[in-house]
C-alpha cells in the first residue's frame, strides 16, 4: 500500500456534512476511503453524500448526536454493518455560543463542552473496540486556534478545544498498544458557515485575522484535506499525540 493510499479503509467523519468536515471527507474519499458522514441534519447529510458520490467515492449518511452515548455506539455498529470495518474516525462535530464570559448560563456552558469534548470522547470510546479488533486505526480530533489562544467571546469553546488536545494525548498514550494513533488538527480561521456568523457577530474579526495571518487569506475547507489524509494513512503510523496547526501561519506570529 502507498503511504497515502486509503483504498479499502473506512472513515467516519462527524459533522461531515459541511464546512471543514466535508472538506476532510472529500480528501479521504479522494485517497480511496469509504466515508460515513455522521451528523444531525439529514438534508445536509444527503447533499454531502451526493457530493462525495459524484466524485466516485463510496459514502453513506447516518444521523448522529455526539452528546448521546448510545447514538455514538449506534453510529459505529451501523458503519460496521454498511462497510464491514472502521479504520478512521474524525471527531469534527462542534458547537460554539459567542457572548461575554460572565453571561453564559450553566446549560450553555455544558452544551458546548458536551458537544466538543465529551462527544469526541464518546465517539472514540465507541470506535475503539472495532479498531482494536481490526488491528489498529486512526482517530483525528479537530481542535482550533483556541486550543492555543483564549477568546473573550467564546470561553466554553476555547476551554473545550484546549481540553481536546489533552484528551488527544491521553488517548494516544492509552491506545498505542492497540496500534491506534490519535492526533489533533488545529485549524486556523477557515471560511465556513460558522465563521461567517462569527464575522457578523464579532466586530473587526475579519480584518484582525487577515492582518495576523502570514498567508494573507482565510483558509478554505479543502485546506484541511491533505492533513486529514496524512493522519489517516500509513504515512503517519509513528505519529501519535500530536496537535498540528493548519492556519496559514497564524499561530507562528508573535505580535
Amino acid at each position: 500500500m502507498s503511504l497515502f493510499d486509503l483504498t479499502g479503509r473506512v472513515a467516519v467523519v462527524t459533522g461531515g456534512n459541511g464546512g471543514i468536515g466535508l472538506g476532510m471527507a472529500k480528501g479521504l474519499a479522494a485517497a480511496g476511503a469509504a466515508v460515513m458522514v455522521a451528523a444531525r441534519n439529514p438534508e445536509k447529510g444527503a447533499a454531502a453524500v451526493a457530493d462525495l458520490s459524484a466524485s466516485g467515492g463510496s459514502s453513506a449518511f447516518i444521523a448522529l448526536d455526539v452528546t448521546d452515548e448510545s447514538s455514538c455506539h449506534a453510529m459505529v455498529e451501523k458503519t460496521l454493518t454498511r462497510f464491514g470495518r472502521l479504520d478512521i474516525l474524525v471527531n469534527n462535530a462542534g458547537a460554539s455560543i459567542r457572548k461575554p464570559a460572565e453571561s453564559y448560563s450553566a446549560s450553555e456552558w455544558q452544551q458546548v463542552l458536551d458537544t466538543n469534548l465529551t462527544g469526541a470522547f464518546f465517539c472514540s470510546q465507541a470506535a475503539h473496540p472495532a479498531m482494536k479488533k481490526g488491528g489498529g486505526g486512526k482517530i483525528i480530533n479537530i481542535g482550533s486556534m483556541m486550543s492555543i489562544f483564549g477568546a473573550g467571546y467564546a470561553a466554553p469553546y476555547a476551554a473545550s478545544k484546549g481540553a481536546l488536545v489533552q484528551l488527544t494525548k491521553s488517548l494516544a498514550a492509552a491506545w498505542a498498544q492497540d496500534n491506534i494513533q490519535v492526533n489533533a488538527i488545529l485549524p486556523g480561521w477557515i471560511d465556513t458557515e460558522l465563521t461567517r456568523a462569527a464575522r457578523r457577530e464579532v466586530p473587526g474579526l475579519n480584518s484582525r485575522v487577515l492582518a495576523r495571518t502570514p498567508a494573507g487569506r482565510w483558509g478554505v475547507p479543502e485546506d484541511l484535506a491533505g492533513i486529514a489524509v496524512f493522519l489517516a494513512a500509513p504515512a503517519s503510523d509513528f505519529v501519535t499525540g500530536a496537535a498540528i496547526p493548519v492556519d496559514g501561519g497564524f499561530s507562528s506570529v508573535g505580535v
